[in-house]
């Protein structure tokens, strides 16, 4: 009976992906407003106060790319992105990249109610490390 339990679970286990690595990569032009610096702030606060330990691991990091410079432009063009936005991507061991667009919440929440974006932030990071 315990050798049926054992295979069972570890056959279960088989189907969960788990990530390897989560990026946060929030997307900027050259001219940026106060949202846009909020949004970012924002992204690096929580990964500072909730994923410190992660970050240290390389779990989890953040890139900011300027979709205006030559080095953006093809990240850029690679999510579709033509003015700021905020992804989490959620990279599995094949290196195969699952999105989650947060754009809307960032302009919703970052500047009016910084808190409540956070606590969405957190929420997605988490939802991707699993």
């Amino acid at each position: 009976m315990k050798r049926v339990l054992l295979s069972m679970v570890v056959c279960m286990t088989a189907f969960v992906v788990q990530a390897q690595r989560v990026e946060v990569r929030y997307f900027h032009g050259k001219q940026r407003c106060v949202t846009c610096r909020t949004i970012e702030k924002c992204a690096k606060d929580v990964l500072d106060e909730s994923f410190a330990s992660q970050q240290k691991s390389k779990k989890i990091s953040m890139k900011v790319i300027d979709f205006s410079t030559e080095q953006g432009k093809p990240i850029a063009a690679n999510h579709k992105v033509s003015f700021s936005s905020l992804f989490i991507v959620k990279i599995d061991r094949k290196g195969k990249e699952t999105h989650t667009d947060l754009t809307r919440q960032g302009f919703q929440y970052a500047k009016r109610n910084p808190g409540e974006f956070k606590k969405i932030l957190k929420e997605e990071i988490t939802k991707a490390l699993k």
